[in-house]
């Protein structure tokens, strides 16, 4: 697509702004080292200023935005990830497997521990991944390690190389949101800039194209899961939502969530605006025992592709290795909590230590206990409904999670522009204090800042109050967010 020079003329503040996001873009990629808080945070909040405007100005020019979105994206091709040492752990994974070893089996640490090199350049992979990754077994399901195995196959030497190759379906993962996204969005008849929140945000271009984090890709079939669903495929939906989970494991809170999708009596009318034409193989009205067939052969399919996918890696020691590699994220790994936080500061009170073996084991119980007030005590009949459960039973997931890294907020983000709420768009802006977090007077500690995140979380809890319970909905989203009655 090419600017005629008519558009330059009608539009010499938003080009100007694009070249300079070009620039901003150009440095945050290639001239960015992440101890530098202060540059760190002048590029992020102007780029995120300059895609607030951009997104404003050519709302009405889809073709326009689209391109901006994904030239931005282009910069960041040959550049090494400066945010992130994660990546390093995908090359490693990748060339592990192409070698015939299992990465649920193996970690880093048990070759190099013994001067085993098994792949190309592992010792400098062993070094920068960092001792947290080279020290623990894999945690990316299947469809991330056939990623992973993607870029090995190609590039199996270099490090670039393989960089290049996971970016490059990053950023097709993130084409095909955008346009499964303007098509839902069609559909809820909400207005098609609102996929541009998503696309264009310096955020997903930072994290997921800059810094290779595969939510991208999570995304892509969360996204196509839910259009397929609209439309009643809900088979193929199933596939695709086991797909979803086998790149991140998170979708798996949403299973309970889809219940009043299947057990509604009327079928007909999925969208919260008006009626549209779903599959033949829709029964209007379907008996209580097809509908729970239809219920239960869902959640089947979902788990089949799930297991199926990770049956080539199956073993006895695979289940112990990766039940305990996920149970870290609970039990011994604390980054940027909020609601955590308050009540280790309490335990500490009380117990004079981090009790976080005892809260850790709590969240997840605490977690179901929401999505299944979530699944039974709201409605969730249409898409939009049904959207906006998903983006809230998440929601409470990170408010009460003792992990919460950055990238982790992509799925709010776009599960946010199908709803009417803004307050994952605000923590897309805010969460980037995160990167803060260790920034202290005293140079000895290596503590969290607690003011910072305490900062980040008076921001977000903000703003989500006040949508949750002050702002007043659209007539058509003015449902309780849990009817109790």
């Amino acid at each position: 697509m090419q600017f005629p020079l008519g558009f330059l003329k009608l539009n010499k503040q938003p080009v100007l702004l694009i070249l300079i996001s070009f620039i901003l873009y150009y440095i945050f990629a290639y001239h960015l080292a992440r101890t530098n808080y202060l540059l760190l945070l002048c590029l992020y909040f102007s780029l995120f200023a300059i895609f607030y405007k951009l997104v404003s100005s050519f709302k009405n020019n889809i073709k326009t935005l689209i391109f901006i979105a994904f030239g931005f994206r282009a910069i960041f091709i040959l550049a090494i990830p400066n945010l992130s040492q994660d990546f390093y752990r995908f090359i490693w994974d990748g060339r592990i497997i192409l070698e015939g070893f299992n990465p649920y089996l193996f970690t880093p640490e048990s070759f190099i521990g013994q001067d085993e090199f098994p792949i190309s350049k592992a010792q400098q992979l062993f070094n920068d991944m960092g001792t947290l990754n080279a020290s623990h077994y894999s945690n990316y399901p299947p469809i991330n390690q056939l990623c992973f195995t993607i870029a090995a196959l190609f590039a199996n030497k270099s490090v670039l190389g393989s960089v290049v190759l996971m970016r490059l379906l990053i950023i097709a993962a993130d084409f095909g949101t955008f346009h499964l996204g303007k098509k839902l969005l069609n559909r809820l008849n909400l207005p098609l800039h609102h996929i541009f929140w998503y696309v264009l945000n310096p955020f997903i271009i930072i994290e997921l194209t800059g810094n290779l984090h595969f939510e991208g890709v999570m995304i892509f079939f969360l996204v196509l899961s839910l259009y397929l669903l609209h439309l009643g495929k809900w088979q193929w939906a199933a596939v695709v939502l086991g797909l979803s989970i086998s790149v991140k494991l998170i979708p798996l809170i949403f299973l309970p969530l889809f219940f009043q999708w299947f057990a509604s009596s009327s079928l007909s009318n999925r969208t919260s605006t008006t009626p549209v034409n779903v599959s033949t193989n829709y029964v209007r009205d379907s008996s209580l025992l097809l509908r729970m067939t239809r219920l239960i052969s869902f959640y089947a399919i979902v788990i089949s592709v799930v297991l199926l996918l990770f049956a080539p890696f199956y073993s006895s020691e695979f289940i112990n290795n990766y039940t305990k590699t996920i149970a870290l994220w609970f039990n011994n790994f604390e980054f940027n909590g909020s609601l955590y936080y308050i009540a280790r500061e309490i335990g500490y009170c009380f117990r004079g230590y981090n009790e976080i073996a005892i809260i850790g084991k709590t969240i997840p119980y605490l977690i179901l206990l929401f999505v299944l007030l979530m699944t039974f005590f709201r409605e969730n009949k249409t898409t939009q409904q049904l959207i906006t459960a998903l983006l809230l039973s998440l929601s409470f997931y990170y408010f009460t999670a003792t992990t919460v890294h950055p990238w982790y907020i992509a799925t709010l983000l776009i599960l946010s522009v199908f709803t009417h709420y803004k307050y994952p768009l605000v923590w897309s802006l805010i969460i980037i204090l995160s990167y803060l977090a260790y920034l202290n007077t005293n140079k000895a500690d290596k503590s969290e800042n607690l003011w910072i995140i305490a900062l980040e979380y008076l921001i977000v809890y903000g703003v989500f109050i006040w949508e949750i319970f002050i702002k007043k909905l659209p007539k058509r989203e003015s449902k309780p967010i849990l009817k109790l009655d």
